[in-house]
């Protein structure tokens, strides 16, 4: 086993989407970076069917991705692109559309590997190293970092990024400690292949129960999200395909054509923020520092502003050279992020709490406010410019 000590302005631990961007950003920006990832996506196949964790890629979203020089390589292996989002209950409906906004598209849903590969791709333009160990161990002090592997290799840093996801070792290691809690809901993703061609329409209608979302993906392919309590979500993904088609049937609206299950995939809803997001020389980023209900999708394009806010701070190199001057930065980066992160969060909440019940009072004004939302004119535009992250 390596002890050598391997020196880097910045390692970025996780390459996920996230820490793949972030790395990719740094090393365009001339940072010496080396990226920590033992899982590495599977190379993609034109052949293989959509995987079933997918993304709602928001135009902001879009824009950093092509800033960094991945989105010309996202769209050769596969995405779509939605123009009109729609939200309904019983009665009242709200419906977005880009030609309110002069736009192209809303978003795209993309499945997250092809994201990732994107990055990944990118990333191979640029003399960046890459690590497949773990991380075990953590040392920092305010003027350096040191992350030991499990192969016993150890990687000296001015910054050390925790970008590796919800169970964040580089968190654990920092000794930050978060807040928050697990929803009594579950969801259950449901890959699909319909008799339609691509769609250009992401819905969701709601329940007392929970939400029922359709996520278009590529040539008639799409993905299918039923919310509903634990104990249900895990009588559904034991069912048969053939008999959770039955069930889905019967409980989504008319608007779902006819289609054949391909995978399925069930995950907890948890909300966990971080109590700070800097400590010494290690900054979190995305799922690390922050989880939120998956609602509105908005999950991945908040770890993205986070990428485009640490980028913008670090932009200049002066800093390597200035420690008291990264401390700035690093505390400059946790106030912004830190607020606007805090309120998606909590904005979440309000609606997951609002729309999932039968409570009669709640649910005329429900339907009430999606009508007016509907007819809402400059404040609805402003609405879905702030979900498209503009």
């Amino acid at each position: 086993m390596s002890e050598r000590m391997q020196k880097f302005d910045i390692v970025v631990v996780g390459g996920n989407m996230v820490g793949a961007s972030a790395a990719l950003g740094l090393a365009h920006q001339g940072y010496r970076v080396a990226v920590i990832e033992p899982a590495m996506p599977t190379p993609f196949d034109a052949m293989q069917p959509p995987d079933v964790r997918v993304s709602a890629i928001s135009l902001a979203s879009e824009q950093l991705l092509e800033a960094l020089g991945a989105w010309s390589f996202i769209k050769e292996m596969r995405h779509c692109c939605y123009r009109r989002l729609s939200v309904w209950e019983e009665q009242g409906r709200t419906d977005f559309s880009s030609d309110e906004l002069d736009c192209e598209h809303l978003g795209h849903i993309i499945e997250n590997r092809i994201v990732q590969l994107g990055l990944h791709q990118a990333l191979a333009a640029y003399p960046v190293s890459w690590f497949s160990a773990g991380i075990k161990g953590l040392q920092q002090t305010h003027e350096m970092a040191v992350a030991e592997l499990d192969d016993g290799t150890r990687l000296q840093a001015e910054l050390i990024i925790g970008a590796d996801g919800a169970a964040s070792r580089v968190r654990q290691l920092s000794g930050i400690a978060t807040h928050g809690w697990q929803y009594a809901q579950q969801a259950l993703a449901i890959s699909i292949k319909t008799e339609q061609a691509q769609q250009d329409i992401t819905w969701q209608r709601f329940r007392p129960s929970g939400p029922l979302a359709f996520l278009p993906l590529y040539q008639g392919y799409a993905s299918l999200v039923w919310y509903n309590s634990a104990a249900e979500i895990q009588r559904l993904k034991a069912l048969s395909f053939e008999a959770l088609k039955y069930e889905v049937q019967a409980v989504f609206p008319e608007e779902l054509i006819n289609f054949d299950i391909l995978e399925t995939a069930s995950f907890p809803l948890t909300r966990m923020h971080a109590n700070n997001y800097v400590h010494q020389r290690v900054v979190l980023l995305g799922d690390a520092a922050h989880t939120i209900n998956p609602l509105a999708g908005q999950g991945v394009n908040l770890g993205f502003k986070d990428v485009a806010c640490l980028l913008e701070l670090l932009a200049e190199h002066t800093w390597l050279a200035d420690k008291h001057q990264l401390d700035t930065k690093l505390q400059q980066y946790q106030r912004k992020r830190y607020k606007d992160n805090l309120l998606m969060m909590s904005t979440m909440d309000m609606l997951y709490a609002a729309f999932s019940n039968n409570i009669a009072p709640l649910k005329a004004l429900r339907n009430l406010g999606l009508g007016l939302a509907q007819r809402a004119g400059p404040v609805k535009r402003q609405v879905t410019r702030y979900a498209m992250g503009l």
